[in-house]
């Protein structure tokens, strides 16, 4: 290879293809790593619920938990681990509520329609968890673990090594809890006290990296997870069932990354085995992926990358044998005429048994018209189309399966505006979005005689608003920092699909109007303190929009503090209240969720 054609990196860490690069006039919100830390051993579900403005549609504490994106439905929402979806092909969608976050190392959200970058399910947004390898760090040892009410425990041991060539690390985790929490029985007369049985979880997984740098300009990376959960299924109020899950997931990566002075060429291929049995019903799934893609900087103001993507699917159903063949090509552009002037276009066509999927391109700008040496004002718009194949459920399920089904189709809009301030000692970021969305072809399941089956026949449009605000304020030693969100959500039915529906012009069930969340941590020294709170409104439980769920509101606290014992040993030691007002209250209709409650967690790492 002439040495005019490669780069000399100096890398220090396993490459990543940055989210946010073709994705000029969306919104991506990358997790705060403090939050990553102060979860570890906690779901996604949890995080997601507490420390962001979506709403997760949570069945009980550790139960199923599916995310809503801007009003849309759990499989309106694509999930990635590195850079692989792991949505369930039978289900169209992923259960947050097994998804530890000691799973991965960063975790960004991606709001709004993004098909066009990622395919199907990206309806109303997408999920990206990554795991991040460095080189050049030598032994690096961590341990964790929490303890809390109702018989929580969560432990996570890791190792790894890594010198200029090679990078590996090795974690392995266990969490548990009893779930054994006091509530209000509400199905039976008089609302007696009575602790929740049925609802005990055992967690167990192990990840492993590893990845070589290969000369001056080429990267070897693989992932491997193995996660394992059994759960006591927790039964509605006023029910004595025992039902119980085991979930089984496997999921491996591996990436080659080729760097020249122009272009970046990656080739992905991964492999993802899921098996769920409820009671004695078995349901597997696998997916084979194989992609290849080449990002080239043709110039200054001209970018872009092309792929394509085949996913091979194979479903083992306890009603179904199928297998599904799925080829996607795509294509994205960066066209940057002036440096406060941004343009993004992304192409994608998936075609999936031989039928064409809807054909899906998007359009995004960014434009900052204002900048002095203290403040910005950028503003942001995009217009895209998404979809959603129909899942394997909807299309071979015995009895029931139809199979001329079509897509699930999205058109939607957006415009935001951000302003920063930052003068050193004070830092304010603040950012609003307003969106239009319509989906068409929405599957839902209705009685065909002595069984249920999927057509075609809603039409949903959604809008709403995202708002988004960091402060900090430093004082000498002392930190003062505030992050919040507020979310206003309308998911309007248009149509009736019946004589007798009444649903036309209401609000999509479980679907909350509005969801404002906020946490102030103040940090002196080596000490932190913070104040986490979350409100939920109201939640219809039906399309008829006559019964619902009560608004709720969740206030928790914490304190930690960071240790040194030497100069390579490390510690952190935390206390955290959670729902310290002991606030009784449901996310779903009679599913009981857990009252006051305590973790304390203890970090070593050398």
């Amino acid at each position: 290879m002439n040495s005019q054609d490669t780069v000399e990196l100096k890398l220090v860490e396993v490459y990543s293809a940055p989210l946010d690069k073709y994705s000029f006039g969306q919104s991506l919100q990358k997790i705060d790593s403090r939050d990553l830390n102060e979860f570890q051993g906690q779901t996604l579900a949890d995080l997601l619920q507490q420390r962001s403005g979506l709403f997760l549609r949570q069945y009980g504490a550790g139960m199923l938990a599916s995310l809503t994106m801007r009003g849309t439905s759990a499989g309106h929402n694509a999930v990635f681990w590195n850079g692989i979806p792991i949505n369930s092909p039978s289900l169209g969608q992923a259960d947050f509520s097994i998804l530890p976050v000691g799973g991965f190392d960063e975790a960004t959200i991606h709001y709004g329609s993004s098909g066009a970058l990622y395919g199907t399910d990206a309806i109303g947004g997408a999920i990206h968890l990554n795991n991040k390898s460095t080189f050049n760090k030598g032994h690096q040892t961590r341990v964790a673990s929490t303890v809390g009410s109702f018989g929580r425990w969560n432990q996570l041991v890791e190792y790894g090594y890594s010198n200029g060539f090679y990078s590996s690390r090795s974690r392995v985790y266990r969490n548990t809890s009893k779930n054994n929490f006091k509530f209000r029985n509400l199905a039976r007369a008089g609302s007696p006290e009575e602790r929740q049985n049925n609802a005990a979880i055992e967690q167990i997984g192990a990840i492993q990296d590893l990845a070589w740098n290969i000369g001056a300009n080429q990267q070897l990376s693989t992932s491997i997870w193995w996660n394992q959960t059994d759960r006591q299924i927790q039964p509605v109020m006023g029910s004595n069932d025992k039902d119980r899950q085991e979930d089984r997931n496997f999921r491996a990566v591996l990436d080659y990354n080729k760097f020249t002075t122009s272009a970046i060429w990656n080739i992905k291929t991964g492999v993802v085995l899921d098996q769920l049995q409820f009671n004695n019903s078995i349901n597997k799934t696998s997916q084979f992926l194989l992609s290849s893609d080449i990002d080239w900087t043709i110039s200054e103001k001209l970018k872009s990358k092309s792929g394509l993507r085949f996913n091979h699917v194979i479903g083992n159903l306890s009603s179904y044998e199928a297998t599904e063949d799925r080829l996607e090509l795509y294509q994205s552009i960066n066209f940057l005429p002036s440096p406060s002037l941004s343009f993004s276009v992304n192409l994608r066509q998936m075609i999936f048994n031989g039928d064409f999927a809807p054909f899906t391109p998007s359009i995004g700008s960014e434009w900052t018209f204002f900048k002095n040496n203290k403040s910005t004002l950028s503003t942001h718009s995009s217009l895209s189309k998404s979809f959603k194949i129909p899942t394997l459920n909807d299309r071979f399920w015995v009895p029931g399966g139809n199979p001329d089904l079509e897509s699930e189709e999205s058109i939607s809009a957006e415009i935001g505006l951000i302003h920063v301030f930052d003068n050193k000692r004070f830092f304010i970021s603040s950012q609003i979005n307003i969106y239009n969305m319509w989906v068409d072809n929405w599957i839902i399941w209705l009685p065909r005689g002595n069984f249920w089956s999927p057509e075609n026949i809603r039409e949903v449009r959604n809008q709403g608003l995202e708002y988004f605000i960091t402060a900090k304020k430093t004082f000498n030693l002392t930190q003062l920092e505030f992050n919040g969100s507020y979310n206003w959500t309308l998911a309007t039915i248009l149509n009736t699909i019946s004589e007798n529906d009444r649903s036309e012009g209401n609000q999509l069930p479980y679907t909350p109007f509005h969801k404002a969340q906020g946490n102030l941590r103040l940090t002196h020294k080596t000490n932190t303190a913070f104040i986490n709170g979350y409100w939920v409104g109201e939640r219809y439980i039906n399309t008829d929009n006559i019964s619902s769920v009560a608004a709720y509101g969740i206030l928790d606290i914490g304190f930690s503090k960071s240790l040194t014992f030497i100069s390579k040993v490390k510690a952190s030691v935390g206390f955290q209240v959670n729902n310290i007002t002991n606030n009784d209250y449901q996310v779903l209709r009679l599913r009981a969720m857990p009252g006051r409650n305590y973790l304390i967690n203890f970090n070593l790492s050398l």
